[in-house]
């Protein structure tokens, strides 16, 4: 059967207490939600970090200390480190950890952006061929996120450089203001798009959530849930937590008569060296 694999994104880089108090932010907290969506059935585990002020940063040593604690759960979840967590991060400290850290995966923001319709999420040419090498190095997973349709374009003129490497993944990201809208129509267009032998997932925020993961599916791709893309469970309902949302999607895969994808099944759809850790 068909195998999916579930990619949980728990926490991202403007989070709120006062709109979820379910959102993880601390080490501690964001460690035992990987737990959690784990034992649900998530294969990937996508991780922002937050500073005791609230906001999104880069900070190496926050990310060591969340990998180190998730390490001590003895879950065998593919780790997705951002490399976009912090508007205000430099260059070098949006790589710091990949080097440090060398997770299985990490995020390849394809391009630049208005983002939230006030600023600029700025990914310029010189940083992306520089993150891409410094992927490569480190034996890092690109997960190529797509905000708009420019940016699948951007990734296919770094295959192209030698910049990321074949077979890719992609992520599509739809409804991010200023990004593309979450309509089943875009997703249909964006997966036209794709190159033979890629691998894509995709998720709507907001709103599109639950239309996006029912047309990927149908579509033949893999799914993101969480709390960085959507704190509500239904109209007017707060998520309970992260695992909520895995275990609803663990169902809807059921349904569709296809399989949720291990950890180490994940590994070998999408091209992954198991980990191995001292």
């Amino acid at each position: 059967m068909e195998k999916v694999i579930i990619s949980a994104a728990l926490t991202g880089a403007f989070p709120a207490k006062d709109k979820n108090p379910n959102i993880p932010l601390t080490p501690q907290e964001i460690a035992e939600d990987v737990y959690q969506v784990w034992k649900a059935g998530a294969a990937i585990a996508h991780l922002h970090m937050i500073d005791e002020n609230g906001n999104g940063t880069m900070d190496k040593e926050r990310f060591q200390q969340t990998v180190e604690l998730i390490r001590e759960k003895d879950c065998d979840i593919i780790l997705n480190l951002t490399t976009s967590g912090d508007l205000n991060a430099t260059d070098e400290t949006r790589m710091a950890h990949l080097i440090e850290l060398k997770p299985e995966m990490a995020s390849f923001d394809a391009g630049s952006m208005n983002w939230m319709h006030k600023t600029i999420f700025l990914n310029t040419p010189p940083f992306l061929e520089e993150l891409g090498k410094t992927m490569l190095e480190n034996n890092v997973k690109p997960e190529i996120e797509i905000f708009d349709a420019g940016m699948l374009y951007n990734a296919l003129h770094y295959v192209k450089k030698g910049v990321l490497d074949t077979p890719t993944h992609y992520q599509f990201v739809l409804g991010a203001p200023g990004g593309i809208a979450a309509t089943v129509e875009n997703l249909v267009f964006l997966k036209g798009l794709l190159p033979e032998n890629s691998t894509w997932s995709a998720f709507g925020i907001g709103q599109g959530h639950m239309p996006i993961l029912y047309a990927t599916l149908a579509l033949g791709g893999h799914i993101r849930v969480g709390m960085e893309d959507n704190i509500y469970y239904s109209k007017g309902r707060l998520a309970k937590s992260n695992a909520e949302f895995v275990e609803r999607a663990v169902r809807v895969i059921h349904e569709l008569n296809k399989e949720v994808a291990t950890p180490d099944e994940a590994r070998q759809i999408l091209g992954l060296k198991k980990a191995i850790h001292s």
